[in-house]
């Protein structure tokens, strides 16, 4: 696990600039739910909807601007997503990114937005199916835990292994139970910067500023690195590219 960290680190120093312009969609798919009406709030560098007040006020209206910006949203994050790991995969196996690469990018990036569209689409379902009951908040929980094993590394499989939607879930799943240990080791790397990093903010500019300082740094730094670990993580199911 220590190989993988290594290597991840290595890696995104090496391409920090390439990184850095691939992550801008990452800020604006952060932006875009920000912007519009919505009852949203900034927390631990990113945006969250407040679920409860949108069913209060929902209309076709309202409902039209949230579907808008959510597919917006998705789509500037599948292409960061993609981008990124189309970056990993090359630079694992020393080969440079081709013009018919690059044209797979939109392809690619569509079969990414899928997934998201659909991780997103069946919370969103639960979340209204549950709340009359009133535990939606722990129904959708429960649902992200247990879907996560089939779409934590299916962007990574897309891209990587060009797999198609449904394989790549699949795949997705296997490698998420038969290495869990990578995927502790992500959320403890994630929950570590997260905290560390929204801690500095709160002390250096304090808790209003530091929201949107921490938004910035996250869809910039943190996240870019997060997805550079993850599909590091993804690679080495190959054993040749394991060192």
């Amino acid at each position: 696990m220590v190989n993988v960290l290594a290597y991840s680190a290595d890696f995104y120093v090496k391409h920090l600039r390439l990184i850095l312009l691939f992550s801008i969609p990452f800020l604006i798919a952060f932006i875009i739910p920000s912007v519009v009406p919505l009852p949203t709030y900034n927390d631990a560098g990113a945006i969250f909807i407040r679920t409860a007040s949108i069913f209060v006020n929902l209309n076709v209206v309202s409902a039209s601007v949230i579907v808008a910006s959510v597919f917006f949203s998705l789509v500037f994050l599948s292409f960061a997503v993609v981008a990124i790991n189309m970056l990993v995969k090359h630079g694992r196996v020393h080969t440079k990114i081709k013009k018919e690469v690059m044209d797979g990018l939109e392809k690619y990036t569509g079969s990414t937005f899928v997934v998201l569209a659909l991780y997103a689409i069946i919370l969103y379902i639960i979340n209204i199916a549950s709340f009359q009951v009133g535990h939606s908040g722990l129904f959708t929980y429960i649902a992200a835990l247990v879907l996560a094993p089939f779409f934590f590394y299916a962007p990574s499989s897309i891209v990587i292994d060009e797999n198609p939607i449904m394989r790549a879930m699949g795949l997705s799943a296997r490698f998420f139970i038969k290495r869990f240990d990578y995927v502790l080791l992500w959320l403890a790397i994630a929950i570590a910067l997260i905290t560390a990093f929204d801690f500095i903010f709160i002390a250096a500019t304090g808790t209003v500023l530091s929201r949107y300082a921490m938004l910035i740094f996250n869809s910039l730094f943190i996240l870019p690195f997060l997805v550079v670990l993850q599909s590091e993580m993804y690679m080495k199911r190959f054993a040749m590219l394991k060192r």
